[in-house]
């Protein structure tokens, strides 16, 4: 057999073994591509902010595949991807003392906070795609849609209300027990 033949079967026969290995067990796949960190923190604040854990994860991912120390260019900070002038209203709102921004590079701190947020805004729209869009599009860009009667404006933000909904599903297949689904 040739190099090509020899590899063309290699390449065919761990093709079809890593089919098998998706079709047999999803979990461990959405396991090694969506990782779960921080998984008490965020069990706690969706309890005690009346929150689905497998969104409030969906969304962790999604501004910070789980790194506590990322920054965004526009000055987002943490898990959560906070602006400190968020974090400062929510600090202000909550009883925050002696708040700085760089608490937000704090995991529980930011959870938190953020979880606080998406409760506001899903109180605040009632809609769990429009607090999505809140969240990452801010919430004059979503009050003015509203107004105007137009759908999600910014394609970055549709796309944004679409991952993180489909997040929340494979969060909510993979990790069922880690988030007191079952």
């Amino acid at each position: 057999m040739s190099k090509v033949g020899f590899l063309l079967v290699l390449l065919l026969a761990a093709a079809g073994f890593g089919a098998y290995v998706f079709q047999s067990e999803p979990t461990w796949y959405e396991r090694a591509r969506y990782p779960l960190r921080y998984e008490e923190i965020v069990v706690g604040h969706a309890e005690n902010y009346r929150l689905e854990p497998q969104l409030l994860a969906a969304m962790i991912y999604q501004e910070s595949k789980f790194d506590a120390d990322v920054r965004s260019s526009s000055g987002a900070v943490g898990l959560m991807q906070l602006l400190p002038e968020t974090g400062q209203g929510i600090a202000d709102r909550t009883g925050g003392d002696n708040w700085t921004p760089e608490d937000l590079l704090d995991p529980e701190l930011n959870i938190r906070y953020g979880a606080w947020y998406l409760r506001h805004l899903l109180d605040k729209y009632d809609d769990e795609a429009l607090a999505l869009a809140a969240y990452n599009a801010g919430q004059a860009n979503v009050d003015g849609w509203r107004k105007r009667g137009v759908e999600i404006q910014f394609a970055e933000t549709r796309h944004y209300v679409h991952r993180v909904q489909q997040l929340k599903q494979v969060y909510a297949e993979a990790y069922a027990a880690e988030l007191g689904l079952r």
